[in-house]
C-alpha cells in the first residue's frame, strides 16, 4: 500500500488509516484506537501469525471484510519485542489531539487526528523492555565515496557513535566487528547487503554530514573529534538522516563521534569471528561462546564493554598494558575486588537511562537511575582515591566518576526515593522540594478528607448506612446508594440530583460534593502541572550534561570489565600474559576457555598443551585422528591471543605473545547457499583471504585445507597453501591436516615442524589422549573413529579391505590410486568374498574356543552358514 492510496469508498477512519499506511515506509502500522493499537489488512495477518493473537474483521473495504487484530497499549512493548525479533519494523500512529479538540475543530463527528510519531526498528530501540541488557544495539550506515567505504555506527541506547573508513570489500568484516543489528545504505548501491535499508542517495553527503555533526555538538569544526574523511562524513549524514526519519524529527542521544582506525585494533574477518564463536556460538546465542565463558561482569554496561573489547582487541602495547595492570591489581586483592563488584552491582544502567531521557522517552524512574548511578559512581571514586598505588587507568577514570555532585544533589532533593515509570499520575517529586507543590497536595488532601466527612454527613441525614461516595474517570465523584434506599434522595427538597440508574443502585450528585470535587480536580491539575514543570527542568539538566554523564557510564563499565576479568582469572587460575614486540608465540599449558568450562560442568579435566612458535619455527603441521583435539588446540591458541590483546588474563600457565596484527581462522566446514557457495567454495574463499592479507605479524590457524575436493586436488592445494604460508606470508601458523604426504614439506621448509595429537588403540578400542607431541602422526585412525561413531561393522570391514589395497598399491608403485581399478564399490563378487572372509576373521579372532560348549559351537556354525547364504 505504499504510495498514494486508493481511498474511494473508504470510511473516514479507514481513509485516515490508509493515508498513514502509505507513509509507513514498509513497516507494520500500529494505529492507536483508545486503549489499543490496531492493525488492519496484511499487517494484521502478519502480526497475528507472529504474535499468536486472534485475527478478526472490522467492517468492509471495497466489499471485502477488513482483517484486523490489536494489542493493548499498556502491553505494547512486549508485542513490539516479538515483532522486532521476527525481523519486522513498526510505525507507531498516535492520536495527536483529544476528542474535545477534534470536536471543537470540526463538530461532534470529527475524527480525532492521528500521525506517525516514531518508527520502531531493530537498530533504533531505547525502551528498557526491548533491549538486551548485556548486548549493544548498533545501527550502522555505509556508503562508498571515490572508491573508499565510509561507515558510521551508533548505539542510540547509550549514544556512542563511531566513524571509520576501509576498502569496500571489508564491509562484512566491519559489520561483524561492530555487531550491527541494522544497516542503512544508499538506494541502488550494488555493494549493499540484501537485508540493508535503502535510503535516498542524496542523504549520504560529506558536506551534509559535517554540517549535521557540527550542529549537533555546537562546534565550528570537527577537528577536535578527529580527522574524518569524506566517506566517513557521508555515512554519518546517512545515519543521522535515518535517525531523523524514524524519530519523526527528534534525534536520540548522539555523543561526539569517535574515529576508529584499523591500525589500532586486531583485524579479523567475519569468517574468523564466526569460527572462533567470540560473541555467539555456531548454533546462535551466547551459550557456548567465548563471551559466555569469560563474562563475569555485574552490570549490563560492563558486559557490553567486554563484548566491544573482545570484538576489537588492541594492537597498542601501552593500552594493553594499562588494561592488564588494572586487571592484575584487582586480581591480587580479592577483598578490594569483591567490595568494588558489590558497589557496581547496585548501580543502575546510567548510559541507557540517559539515552531514553535525551530521546524524549525518559521517565521519572530514568531520572532516579541517573541520580542513583552517578551517586554510586561518586562513592566508588571516593573510596578508590584513598588507596595507594592506583593503576594509571583507574586514576584516569576518577574525574569522570565523581564530577556530578551538583546534579546528584539536585536530583536527590527533587525526586522521591523510588520514582515511578509513568509520570501521568504524579507523585515523583519529593515533599519539601517545592513549597507551592506541597500546598497544592495539602489542599487536595484536605478536600479528600472533606469528601470523607461529607459521606458520613450524608449517611446521617438520609439514614442510609450503605451510602458511599465513589469516583470514576467518566462521572468524577458521585453518591451511590442501593435502589431500595433511593427514595429519600429522590425527594424534591433533598438537595441531591439524580445522575444515573444502575442495576440495583442509583447515583446522585450534590452541590457540596461538586464544590469539593472541583477543588480536588483543580488542586490535582495544578500539582500535576507543577510536577511536569520540575520534570522538564530536571531533564534539561541531564541533557545539558549528557557528555560528562556518558563518560561516567563508560568509566563504570571499564571498572566492571576489569573487575570481571580479574574474577574470571582468579576463578579459573588464569595468568597475566606478556604482550611483546617480535614474532614469539610461547604458550605453556594453554587451555580452551569454552571447552574447559564445559568439561568442568561435567566433572572432567581439560588436557593442557604447549605452543611455541618463533621465527625459526613459525609453521606447525599437526596430524592425528579426528576427535583427537587438533581443532581445539588450534582455536585455543587463537583465543588466547585474542584475550591477551583485549587486555585480559588468559587460560594458561604462562603466555608470551608477540603482537598480532591480523588473526585468521579457517576451521570447520559450512556452505553459504544464499550466496551460491558450496562448502568447498567457502573454504577456498576463506583460504584466499588469508593468503592475500596475512602479514609476517599475523597469526593463522588452518584446519583440513583441501578436504572438500578430490584426494589429488585436495593434497595439491594443501601442499601449495602450506608452502605459500611458509614462503610468502611468513606468518605464525598452526596447520592441521590428515594428508600424511605433507610431512615431506619439513625437508624443504626450514621454519616448518611436524607435530601430532596422540592416540592409541587398546583391545580394539581407540583411546584419544588429547596430548600434542612432536613428530608426524603414524596414521589417522579414521576407521577406529568411524567405529566409535557407530558405523556398521560390515562397512568398517569393507573400508579396511579398500584401505589395505590402497596402501599396498602405494607401497609397491608409489601411486596413491593403484589397485582402485579392480575395486568397484560393493559390486564385484571377489570383493564380496573378501568382505565375508574379513567378517569371518573378525568373528574367529573374537571367539574364545575353549569356552564354547558343543551346543554353542553348533550355534556359531549355523550363524556363519546363515550369513554366508545372505
Amino acid at each position: 500500500m505504499a504510495g498514494t492510496p486508493d481511498l474511494s469508498g473508504a470510511t473516514p477512519m479507514m481513509a485516515q488509516y490508509l493515508a498513514l499506511r502509505a507513509q509507513a515506509d514498509g513497516c507494520l502500522l500500529f494505529y492507536r484506537m483508545g486503549d489499543f493499537f490496531e492493525l488492519f489488512f496484511d499487517d494484521a495477518k502478519t502480526a497475528s501469525a507472529i504474535l499468536d493473537i486472534a485475527l478478526t474483521t472490522r467492517g468492509e473495504h471495497r466489499g471485502e471484510p477488513i482483517p484486523m487484530c490489536g494489542v493493548p497499549v499498556h502491553a505494547a512493548e512486549g508485542y513490539l519485542a516479538r515483532l522486532i525479533k521476527a525481523g519486522c519494523r513498526v510505525a507507531i500512529a498516535e492520536q495527536v489531539e483529544t476528542p474535545a479538540e477534534a470536536k471543537k475543530r470540526g463538530g461532534s463527528k470529527t475524527l480525532v487526528a492521528r500521525d506517525i510519531v516514531r518508527f520502531v526498528t531493530a537498530g533504533t530501540l531505547t525502551e528498557e523492555a526491548l533491549l538486551e541488557p548485556r548486548r549493544a544495539n548498533v545501527l550502522a550506515a555505509a556508503c562508498v565515496v571515490r572508491g573508499s567505504l565510509g561507515i558510521a555506527a551508533c548505539d542510540i541506547s547509550t549514544g556512542r557513535m563511531v566513524l571509520e573508513e576501509c576498502a569496500p570489500e571489508r564491509l562484512d568484516a566491519a559489520l561483524a566487528r561492530l555487531g550491527a543489528r541494522e544497516l542503512v545504505a544508499p538506494d541502488g548501491w550494488d555493494g549493499a547487503p540484501a537485508e540493508s535499508i535503502a535510503r535516498a542517495p542524496h542523504e549520504f553527503s560529506a558536506d551534509g554530514g559535517a554540517a549535521r555533526l557540527k550542529g549537533l555538538h555546537g562546534v565550528a569544526t570537527l577537528d577536535g573529534f578527529g580527522a574524518f574523511t569524506a566517506p566517513m562524513l557521508a555515512a554519518a549524514c546517512g545515519l543521522i538522516a535515518y535517525l531523523d526519519h524514524v524519530g519523526r524529527g527528534r534525534l536520540p542521544l548522539l555523543l561526539p563521534p569517535e574515529l576508529l582506525s584499523g591500525d589500532g585494533t586486531l583485524a579479523m574477518d567475519a569468517a574468523t569471528r564466526a569460527s572462533l564463536e567470540i560473541l555467539e556460538a555456531s548454533g546462535g546465542g551466547r551459550r557456548g561462546s567465548l563471551i559466555e565463558a569469560v563474562d563475569r561482569c555485574v552490570t549490563g554496561a560492563g558486559a557490553r564493554q567486554l563484548a566491544d573489547d573482545l570484538s576489537a582487541p588492541l594492537t597498542d602495547r601501552v593500552a594493553i598494558a594499562a588494561r592488564l595492570e588494572t586487571v592484575g591489581w584487582l586480581h591480587d586483592d580479592a577483598l578490594l575486588r569483591e567490595d568494588l563488584r558489590r558497589a557496581l552491582r547496585a548501580m543502575p544502567d546510567i548510559g541507557r537511562a540517559l539515552g531514553r531521557v535525551v530521546a524524549g522517552r525518559g521517565s521519572p524512574r530514568d531520572l532516579g537511575q541517573l541520580r542513583d548511578g552517578l551517586s554510586g559512581a561518586r562513592t566508588v571514586a571516593e573510596r578508590l582515591a584513598l588507596l595507594a598505588d592506583l593503576p594509571g587507568l583507574v586514576r584516569e577514570l576518577l574525574p569522570d566518576l565523581r564530577g556530578h555532585a551538583e546534579l546528584v544533589d539536585e536530583f536527590a532533593r527533587a525526586l522521591v526515593p523510588a520514582p515511578p515509570t509513568e509520570r501521568g499520575q504524579g507523585g515523583y517529586i519529593a515533599a519539601g522540594y517545592d513549597a507551592a507543590l506541597d500546598e497544592l497536595r495539602r489542599m487536595s488532601g484536605d478536600a479528600r478528607r472533606a469528601i470523607a466527612a461529607l459521606e458520613a454527613k450524608y449517611r446521617d441525614e438520609t439514614g442510609t448506612p450503605s451510602l458511599k461516595i465513589k469516583h470514576n474517570n467518566v462521572l468524577g465523584y458521585f453518591i451511590e446508594v442501593p435502589q431500595r434506599h433511593a427514595d429519600r434522595l429522590l425527594e424534591a427538597d433533598s438537595g441531591f440530583t439524580h445522575r444515573q440508574t444502575m442495576a440495583g443502585a442509583m447515583r446522585f450528585n450534590a452541590l457540596a460534593l461538586h464544590e469539593e470535587a472541583s477543588r480536588i480536580a483543580e488542586a490535582g491539575a495544578h500539582a500535576l502541572a507543577a510536577e511536569e514543570g520540575h520534570f522538564a527542568r530536571l531533564v534539561e539538566m541531564a541533557v545539558a550534561r549528557r557528555n560528562p554523564i556518558a563518560r561516567a557510564a563508560a568509566a563504570v563499565a571499564r571498572l566492571d570489565v576489569s573487575a570481571g576479568q580479574a574474577e574470571r582469572a582468579a576463578e579459573g587460575l588464569w595468568t597475566r600474559p606478556q604482550v611483546v614486540e617480535g614474532l614469539a608465540l610461547e604458550i605453556e599449558g594453554g587451555r580452551h576457555p569454552v571447552v574447559e568450562a564445559a568439561l568442568v560442568r561435567e566433572g572432567q579435566r581439560f588436557v593442557a598443551n604447549d605452543c611455541r612458535l618463533a621465527s625459526h619455527d613459525r609453521l606447525w603441521l599437526i596430524g592425528g585422528p579426528n576427535m583427537g583435539g587438533k581443532s581445539t588446540f588450534l582455536r585455543q591458541n587463537a583465543l588466547i591471543v585474542l584475550l591477551a590483546q583485549a587486555g585480559g588474563f588468559v587460560p594458561a600457565q604462562s603466555a608470551r605473545i608477540g603482537m598480532v596484527d591480523r588473526l585468521f581462522s579457517r576451521v570447520g566446514a559450512a556452505d553459504n547457499l544464499a550466496r551460491g557457495r558450496s562448502t568447498f567454495m567457502v573454504e577456498m574463499v576463506e583460504t584466499a583471504a588469508i593468503l592475500s592479507q596475512a602479514t609476517d605479524r599475523s597469526f593463522v590457524i588452518l584446519d583440513e585445507v583441501g578436504r572438500g575436493t578430490s584426494t589429488y586436488d585436495g593434497l595439491a592445494l594443501a601442499w601449495a597453501v602450506a608452502e605459500a604460508v611458509h614462503e610468502t606470508n611468513r606468518c605464525r601458523c598452526l596447520f592441521a591436516t590428515h594428508y600424511h604426504e605433507l610431512a615431506r614439506l619439513a625437508e624443504t621448509c626450514e621454519a616448518l615442524s611436524l607435530h601430532h595429537v596422540r592416540a592409541r588403540e587398546w583391545k580394539g578400542d581407540l583411546v584419544l589422549l588429547h596430548e600434542l607431541s612432536e613428530g608426524p602422526a603414524d596414521r589417522s585412525y579414521g576407521l577406529a573413529v568411524a567405529r566409535l561413531a557407530g558405523v556398521p561393522p560390515k562397512v568398517i570391514s569393507r573400508a579396511k579391505s579398500v584401505l589395505d589395497k590402497l596402501e599396498k598399491g602405494r607401497a609397491e608403485t608409489g601411486g596413491l590410486a593403484t589397485g582402485l581399478g579392480d575395486l568397484p564399490l560393493f559390486a564385484a563378487a571377489q570383493d564380496a568374498r573378501e568382505t565375508q572372509c574379513d567378517s569371518l576373521r573378525e568373528v574367529l579372532r573374537a571367539m574364545d574356543v575353549d569356552a564354547l560348549s558343543p551346543r554353542d559351537a553348533l550355534e556359531v556354525l549355523y550363524d556363519l552358514k546363515r550369513e554366508a547364504g545372505e
